[in-house]
């Protein structure tokens, strides 16, 4: 009975099969695997958190590419908790041709301003561990071991309001406007300065800030080997 209770099922993206995340899981007593397409992410573990996966190598190369924020928004639009994993070590990411401010552009992106937890492992084992012991520690609180506090918008639109907030010289009243004006943060966020200029409240300097933040395409390189050691 003690090992049921402490038993979670993880969903795997088919595509994660090779990964050697899923063969770890299988090793593991209290999980249960399923394996299927999953739309976004790569886990969902226990019904509530969605993990994204990703390697340095991959992380860095999304960053290039323009993967990372467009995947991210979609982990902030989704019913679960969305967390993102990065997996390896400073070596896998030597050669990547990235500026170290590139990363620590997209850290901040992601997990202050997007709000979205980032997570470090070294290897698909202890991914698989890490996502692991996240699940028992959720399913511990909700299942009222501990009272979570904090502000934790439900509403859609006080979700979207909620992300909006965190780009830069943008409050509240803005946020509305810009939602209003834009109907989704997906176009605020590929609209131009002098679409978002045209917001009510929303000046010069303002769309430039934001158009800085939010920017995808990296144009200089250089290396992160030193960032991950």
């Amino acid at each position: 009975m003690k090992k049921n209770n402490r038993q979670i099922t993880v969903i795997a993206d088919d595509r994660e099969q090779n990964s050697g995340v899923i063969k770890s899981f299988l090793e593991m007593d209290a999980v249960k695997i399923e394996i299927k397409r999953l739309p976004v992410g790569d886990y969902i573990a226990d019904n509530r958190i969605l993990f994204e996966r990703k390697t340095l190598k991959d992380f860095a190369a999304s960053i290039i590419d323009g993967r990372l924020f467009k995947q991210s928004i979609s982990l902030t639009k989704s019913i679960y908790k969305g967390v993102i994993i990065l997996e390896g070590t400073g070596s896998d990411i030597g050669k990547a041709g990235i500026r170290r401010e590139a990363l620590q552009g997209a850290l901040i992106t992601v997990s202050l301003i997007l709000g979205i937890p980032v997570l470090r492992s070294m290897s698909p084992h202890e991914t698989a561990m890490l996502i692991t012991y996240t699940a028992r520690q959720i399913k511990f609180i909700a299942e009222g071991a501990v009272q979570r506090h904090g502000y934790r918008p439900k509403a859609k639109r006080k979700k979207q309001l909620f992300i909006l907030q965190g780009l830069p010289g943008v409050g509240r009243q803005r946020a509305e406007h810009m939602l209003d004006a834009f109907g989704s943060i997906e176009k605020i966020i590929t609209a131009s300065k002098e679409e978002l200029q045209s917001v009510d409240g929303i000046g010069k300097n303002t769309a430039e800030k934001i158009r800085w933040i939010v920017s995808e395409k990296i144009a200089s390189y250089g290396s992160l080997e030193e960032f991950f050691i």
